[in-house]
């Protein structure tokens, strides 16, 4: 049984949404991942009998559910990867945040040192040798009881980023154990979610935008009229 819901699927891609605190690929923890779980589902489904091809072309942290797309050919691989590179592939998501920011709508930007070893991401200086630029826009669509609920539209994909940006500003995730810890218990989920995602069909050469809605849970319930 797949945990999974499949959004949209043709011939070149599939568009699913992840579920929270699953890897995308493979990594050191050896837990299920979506891409593994995803390419067994197919070639049950299909009755393939050899490998199946799917690709992942852009990545969400663990603990983020939503909207994702996979490549299931090569040449999809290739052109979404370069919509990736080139920042076509637009990229929306919800927060709910601790506190409230400054301001209603901004553009936050950043240099931002990710330590591999610790795999902890920080905001340093431009002039840090391994400092990369990270820029966002958000807009806060609503408050309940010291949290916001807020739009981020995402220019650059770092690793981290929105968790990152929000906690320099004294405003951490509600749930992020990593960036949050003073202000979050053990346990609480991460509320950040891939909301919509848009891209060009790597062959038809159509725009399309695909959605996913955060679950009708704590702390996401508090702004179900916002979403």
């Amino acid at each position: 049984m797949n945990n999974f819901h499949i959004i949209f699927e043709d011939n070149h891609l599939l568009v699913v949404e992840k579920p929270v605190n699953m890897p995308v690929q493979g990594d050191e923890s050896r837990d299920l991942d979506l891409l593994t779980a995803l390419k067994d589902f197919i070639k049950e489904r299909d009755e393939k009998p050899g490998n199946v091809y799917l690709a992942l072309v852009h990545r969400l942290d663990r603990p983020v559910g939503g909207v994702m797309v996979y490549a299931k050919t090569s040449k999809a691989a290739s052109r979404l990867s370069d919509q990736v590179r080139r920042h076509a592939m637009t990229k929306e998501y919800l927060a709910v945040i601790r506190g409230f920011p400054e301001k209603q709508q901004a553009r936050l930007e950043d240099y931002l040192y990710k330590d591999k070893r610790k795999n902890q991401v920080y905001v340093t200086s431009k002039d840090h040798n391994e400092a990369k630029k990270a820029t966002l826009d958000y807009i806060v669509l609503g408050h309940e009881k010291g949290l916001s609920l807020v739009k981020v539209n995402l220019h650059t994909g770092r690793p981290h980023q929105i968790r990152v940006q929000f906690a320099n500003i004294g405003c951490p995730l509600y749930g992020d154990q990593k960036y949050g810890a003073k202000v979050n218990k053990p346990g609480q989920q991460t509320a950040l979610w891939s909301h919509q995602l848009g891209l060009e069909h790597p062959t038809l050469k159509e725009e399309k935008l695909f959605t996913s809605t955060p679950p009708r849970e704590r702390p996401w319930h508090s702004f179900n009229d916002h979403f």
